[in-house]
């Protein structure tokens, strides 16, 4: 995924003067056309944690200047220096609104009343935003601590594991840090957007939908209907859809930012339609196989 990733980076993003970094400590398993342009950030197996706490050492990982944290399970489908320009001046930030209370791996208010902070940041930890320097060196520093005293705290694992967001969002409420407001064009993904998914790596063009009330597959905590991201996070089972599965491919098969005719009608042929049609078999035979048959028992999730 982090080649797919980096691919997608350079097809969109060649010659602006960013520079594609990748902490990893498989180095020896990128492709010639990613391993020219990509810097390895060298790190030992376990080094920084296990889950989700690596993301709690981005300050050790960022060189100097502006970072932009991408997970590597998302694409990119535009040119993202917008992003740098709307980030610049947050020693460290995200993309999300505010909470305040209800349900956020935990009790918000609680949570807020028990570090005296009025609102956290609530968000989509697949990007992260830092300039390095001491102002958010104190913040990770802080993070690292709420580690710690995560189940003291209140918060609710994820995957039994503590979840980066919620430790981060503290941290910046701690630290009077803000925000990007998500106006749906840096990042969205198909959890937030459940309705129609449409993209196109080649044209950098990305369409997600929340599907307005009363459509069940409505979003109720995420605020925007219709976005047209530069990033898209593919989080969780999403990377076996026909639209991540498609992209990749492509981008597997481009020559000096362009792919074939033949390679194009391939990628619908054996990768989008099938996936399509067996989703739409599925969705149509599906109540009667309910009828004859009952519930499937729920299989035991590999993310668990």
């Amino acid at each position: 995924m982090a080649v797919n990733l980096a691919r997608s980076f350079q097809l969109w993003n060649p010659g602006d003067g960013i520079h594609f970094y990748l902490a990893t400590d498989q180095p020896q398993g990128l492709p010639a056309d990613v391993s020219g342009f990509v810097k390895i950030i060298p790190i030992k197996p376990g080094e920084l944690g296990d889950g989700f706490s690596p993301k709690l050492h981005l300050d050790k990982l960022a060189p100097e200047g502006q970072t932009l944290f991408i997970d590597s399970d998302c694409l990119i489908y535009g040119d993202i220096k917008s992003v740098f320009e709307k980030f610049a001046g947050h020693p460290v930030s995200v993309v999300g609104n505010y909470i305040s209370d209800g349900e956020w791996f935990g009790d918000v208010a609680e949570i807020c009343k028990k570090f005296k902070v009025s609102k956290m940041p609530k968000f989509n930890g697949g990007i992260y935003y830092l300039e390095n320097g001491d102002r958010a060196k104190k913040l990770y520093e802080l993070a690292r601590q709420l580690e710690a005293q995560y189940d003291e705290i209140g918060f609710v694992r994820l995957r039994n594991r503590p979840n980066d967001e919620v430790i981060i969002s503290l941290a910046m409420a701690l630290n009077n840090e803000t925000p990007v407001i998500d106006d749906g064009t840096i990042m969205s993904d198909p959890l937030s957007c459940p309705g129609k998914f449409k993209t196109d790596i080649l044209k950098g063009r990305a369409f997600l939908e929340n599907p307005p009330k009363p459509n069940p597959l409505h979003v109720d905590w995420y605020p925007l209907e219709k976005v047209s991201p530069l990033i898209v996070h593919f989080l969780g089972h999403h990377v076996q859809t026909y639209q991540y599965k498609k992209d990749a491919y492509r981008l597997s098969k481009l020559q000096r930012s362009r792919i074939s005719f033949a390679e194009k009608i391939k990628s619908d042929m054996l990768i989008e339609w099938p996936m399509r049609l067996n989703a739409a078999f599925k969705n149509m035979l599906r109540p009667v196989y309910k009828s004859l048959f009952g519930n499937r028992r729920i299989k035991p999730s590999e993310r668990l």
